[in-house]
């Protein structure tokens, strides 16, 4: 069963094409296409920026420095259990 709504194919792309230029007329047309890619590149060119700052953003951390989320279930050994809301409702 085919979809009812696709993308275009052929004539479908030649007939949007037709459209396009009797709106915007050709000679605008080089014009807007530049004006796009040069969007597409500042666009490109920022997320890029911002994935690089949050790189930069992550600390290092020493070889054998660990902290609570680095530590596994397996390390602890022995523990005090401390439930204060039973002593605080008695």
């Amino acid at each position: 069963m085919f979809p009812l709504i696709g993308m275009p194919q052929g004539a479908e792309w030649l007939i949007i094409l037709a459209i396009v230029v009797l709106v915007f007329g050709a000679a605008k047309l080089p014009d807007l296409a530049r004006g796009t890619g040069q969007a597409l590149r500042i666009f490109k060119a920022e997320t890029k920026g911002l994935r690089d700052d949050e790189d930069e953003k992550k600390p290092t951390k020493p070889a054998g420095e660990l902290n609570a989320a680095d530590a596994r279930l397996d390390d602890v050994t022995e523990a005090e259990i401390v439930d204060e809301r039973r002593e605080n409702n008695a």
